[in-house]
């Protein structure tokens, strides 16, 4: 297996120590990638930054502009109590998207069987005219994007399983029928987007698809949507790409969220993806990094997804299982519902 890996130093410059989402983060990604021999079995590749178009073909004007202006000053903004922006963060986000386009192109030019983009700063709350959510420029959608019109491509997937729902990439493809957006999240929790009965509108009615979990479901719940729920929605589909928006943020430890979610259950999420994506897709496949913010679930998760985009069977977790705060039993009814809504 070849795995295409990209990400960039200038990603640290992007950093307010005292916010959850600071450049430590990614440090400690890089760090443990290195101390388990895993950075040299990859194929690193270069990323160039995203062009104005590029940008501009997910997000308005006024939101490029907004950074554009950051961008001029000599200060930290914070643009809502969630996101701050520097006047570097303008170029630190445009190789993060330009991370995802290079991962994507990686994979459909076949230069790499899979791909994995760890950037920063996250981008699935970023709308087409607002940044939020410690996100400035959406990353997964300006790649999918790329890739249906670079690659002309007909479908492309993305399955976010961060804790909190997509709502950027949901809004920018919502009426989009070339892209199923399917999230699993925590609801209620922020954003507090992602319902049931968001749907899809006009041509993209259907291919929106939301699941959203109560706080304390862990292994078994996640393991049955993705068996009852995501198999046969991208089954039906037929994506020719796949991109997986992942948050560690979802792990028992994580101090942001109520989820229950193991290493392990992480680790089987990830191997169900490339197996999913053998049968739709011919293994194309790309995962990026979201969220996460207790640093050791996040970087030995990350170890984990190389691992098995490279085809190892090892696993590491230093935390192990929990008892899941809701029972499993609870989550079928859950399931149903998403079943019945979209007819799967």
């Amino acid at each position: 297996m070849t795995t295409a890996y990209l990400t960039h130093p200038s990603f640290t410059e992007h950093d307010f120590p005292r916010h959850p989402e600071h450049a430590g983060r990614i440090q400690a990604v890089w760090s443990a990638l290195e101390a388990a021999g895993l950075t040299d079995q990859l194929l690193e590749l270069a990323p160039a930054a995203a062009t104005e178009e590029q940008i501009l073909a997910v997000h308005s004007v006024e939101h490029l502009q907004r950074l554009v202006d950051i961008s001029q000053t000599n200060r930290m903004v914070l643009i809502d109590q969630d996101t701050y922006a520097l006047p570097c963060s303008l170029d630190v986000s445009r190789l993060a998207a330009g991370a995802m386009i290079g991962a994507v192109d990686a994979v459909c030019a076949g230069a790499a069987d899979n791909a994995l983009a760890i950037v920063r700063p996250p981008g699935h709350h970023a709308t087409p005219d607002r940044q939020m959510g410690f996100c400035l420029l959406n990353n997964v959608a300006i790649g999918a994007r790329h890739a249906l019109t670079k690659h002309q491509l007909q479908r492309v997937m993305i399955l976010d399983y961060d804790v909190h729902h997509g709502n950027g990439t949901q809004d920018i493809f919502y009426g989009d029928p070339a892209v199923l957006f399917l999230s699993i999240h925590q609801s209620p929790y922020y954003p507090g987007t992602g319902s049931l009965e968001d749907v899809g509108q006009s041509a993209g009615k259907g291919t929106t698809l939301n699941i959203p979990v109560p706080a304390g479901h862990g292994d078994q719940s996640y393991r049955l949507m993705f068996e009852q729920v995501v198999m046969p929605a991208a089954e039906r589909f037929r994506p020719e790409l796949m991109l997986i928006s992942v948050g560690f943020d979802a792990h028992w430890v994580d101090p942001l969220a109520g989820m229950r979610l193991s290493l392990g259950a992480y680790d089987w999420l990830a191997r169900a993806c490339l197996k999913l994506a053998q049968q739709v897709c011919a293994g194309r496949i790309v995962f990026l990094m979201e969220g996460g913010y207790d640093l050791k679930a996040l970087s030995h998760g990350w170890c984990n997804i190389a691992r098995a985009l490279l085809g190892s069977d090892e696993l590491s977790d230093p935390y192990g299982t929990t008892t899941e705060g809701a029972s499993a039993r609870g989550i079928q009814n859950l399931i149903d519902r998403v079943r019945l809504i979209h007819g799967i």
